[in-house]
């Protein structure tokens, strides 16, 4: 069945030739607002309709887990260029029971015909828009394992509200119409993506409603069915069709290459529980996603830096990322021996962190050797590695509920679009995550890819605790600026005097080891001269992140925090506002 394209308070009209019409149920249009204070829980995610199954959720019993994984499927509904069932995640949660955070890798993983060679000499946009990049999805799994182990509704009950969404439909705004408006040359390219996301041939006017019923059928059957229907049944061998054999346009003259995905590879998949990684700084405990997410090893090591150093400003947040970038490229991805205890200790971080002085360093900065015997101030002698690209559109979401458990969850498809191909009858494009690989040749390259590997992500999922309680979870979109967006942050609220939607709004500006600064105009305007003058250099990013936090204020109040307007503003909700 076709989407249903049509304005908001007008009768719904099926865009399929002979098709009957259908009554409409009307669309709230509730505004978004960017801040909530209150109790009895909280979310903060970027859309309404995520922020709302998330509340509905908390309100009807939930725990924050339930709230998370529900909002996380209304993600795939309202923001499928960025999240949906055949992505992957990091989950991170607080168990207010226990006192204990745990962490879900739900990264995706390679084929097992993957080789180190597989994306030489393929150019990166090319390798985007294919069957190629396409891994196996962890996202069901992530929501399936979390659900078992932390939460108290079946898969089937957090999905309802996902299903209702997918099929009464959504508002299209601003964000949703220009992002299917870029994506377009190629959406067009592939039959069932156009005959999605470009009724008529056009993207869906702002202020249309937007229904995918295919998409609600999809959510459906996973309920019904369970997670191995898409881990080795029928939805699985529809995966692995489409991956396989693209559904290619007639007369389109893009070159598609089939990937290498098996059933056996998503028989085979697991999400994973493991340990998170944890710094102390200024006598807080931040915890993040170990490898293979590079997210919770770059900030904290950025942060034992800048811990190290006499004072800390913009200068020495951009210096401690340059060289926490630096160590990742070498060290961190989903490979045997990644030297995390040494990356985040306080004597590796001290070395480094005498490296920086009152002048910006060169880039790209050598990364240091993080072998636990560490001089005053040894100079590296390593060989640097470029950032490389990634892409931008994951989301985010924070959930807290009225027994102080806590979610801080990334979840994405890669790029905007993901691989840009809608598994035909599903209403779910798939990930194009395998391009978070390095493409090389790059001999001794930690993140080149393999068979079973997971790419190296920068997702960041944070938590704050401070005497084994939370008091803030973090995180954002934006490919590897999230590393840097959630590091920003964390300096706003606790050096710079911001409280937390002032730490969100923030002007922003991402180090990552290249020759030059990106940022934002308003930084840029802000702050340009004086860094300038210390010898930093500077290029314009229009938008940098789109984060969402929780403050935890004392006396079980919440402060829940979404942009004000970076990605159209989020959608910030307590359940009780007194």
């Amino acid at each position: 069945m076709r989407p249903v394209i049509l304005p908001a308070a007008a009768v719904l009209i099926a865009l399929v030739p002979a098709a009957p019409a259908v009554a409409a149920t009307p669309v709230e249009t509730q505004q978004k607002v960017p801040v909530a204070e209150g109790y009895g829980g909280a979310v903060a995610t970027v859309d309404l309709d995520a922020s709302k199954a998330a509340i509905s959720v908390l309100r009807r019993g939930g725990n924050a887990v339930d709230a998370a994984v529900a909002a996380g499927a209304v993600l795939g509904v309202t923001e499928p260029y960025s999240a949906g069932p055949t992505g992957g995640g990091f989950l991170v949660y607080y168990d207010a029971a226990r006192r204990r955070v745990h962490t879900v890798d739900g990264r995706e993983t390679a084929p097992k015909a993957m080789t180190a060679t597989t994306f030489e000499g393929i150019p990166f946009e090319e390798g985007v828009t294919s069957g190629l990049s396409a891994g196996v999805p962890g996202t069901v799994a992530t929501w399936d394992l979390a659900l078992r182990r932390f939460g108290t509704l079946s898969l089937r009950q957090a999905l309802q509200p996902a299903v209702e969404v997918a099929s009464k439909g959504f508002v299209v705004d601003r964000t949703f119409h220009d992002q299917t408006a870029a994506n377009a040359a190629r959406f067009k390219d592939f039959t069932s993506t156009a005959k999605l996301y470009l009724p008529n041939g056009a993207p869906p006017p702002v202020g249309s409603v937007f229904r995918n019923p295919e998409l609600a059928e999809t959510y459906r059957e996973l309920g019904r069915r369970g997670p191995g229907w898409l881990y080795g049944g029928r939805l699985g061998a529809e995966i692995v069709a489409t991956v396989k054999r693209p559904p290619v346009t007639p007369g389109s003259t893009r070159n598609v290459r089939p990937g290498l995905m098996e059933l056996s590879d998503l028989t085979a998949y697991r999400a994973l529980l493991r340990e998170p990684t944890k710094v102390s700084y200024k006598g807080l405990d931040v915890y993040g996603m170990a490898p293979p997410s590079s997210g919770g090893s770059t900030v904290g090591e950025a942060l034992n830096i800048l811990e190290a150093l006499p004072q800390v400003g913009l200068h020495e947040y951009l210096e401690a990322s340059r060289l926490s970038f630096a160590d990742r490229n070498a060290y961190v991805a989903d490979v045997p021996g990644v030297p995390l205890e040494e990356l985040l200790s306080d004597g590796f971080a001290k070395e480094r962190a005498c490296l920086i002085g009152d002048r910006a360093l060169t880039s790209p900065v050598a990364p240091g050797d993080p072998d636990g015997s560490y001089g005053p101030c040894a100079q590296p002698t390593g060989t640097a590695s470029p950032t490389a690209k990634e892409g931008p559109e994951t989301t985010h979401l924070v959930v807290a509920d009225r027994w102080g458990n806590v979610v801080a969850y990334n979840l994405t498809i890669e790029s905007t679009g993901g691989n840009g191909i809608v598994v035909p009858g599903r209403g779910v494009l798939l990930n194009n995550e395998l391009t978070d690989f390095t493409f090389g040749p790059a001999p001794g390259d930690p993140n080149l890819p393999g068979p079973g590997k997971r790419p190296r992500s920068s997702m960041a999922p944070t938590l704050v605790l401070k005497g084994g309680k939370p008091v803030l979870a973090l995180g954002s979109p934006g490919g590897s600026t999230i590393i840097t967006t959630v590091l920003q942050i964390l300096l706003n609220r606790y050096d710079f005097g911001m409280d937390l939607p002032a730490a969100l709004a923030a002007p922003r500006a991402t180090q990552r080891n290249t020759a030059q600064t990106q940022a934002e105009q308003a930084f840029l305007d802000r702050y340009r001269t004086e860094l300038e003058a210390r010898g930093h250099q500077f290029v314009l990013n229009p938008e940098i992140g789109a984060a969402t936090g929780l403050e935890f204020l004392g006396r079980d109040r919440i402060q829940a925090v979404a942009e004000p307007t970076r990605r159209g503003g989020g959608s910030a909700m307590v359940v009780r506002s007194r």
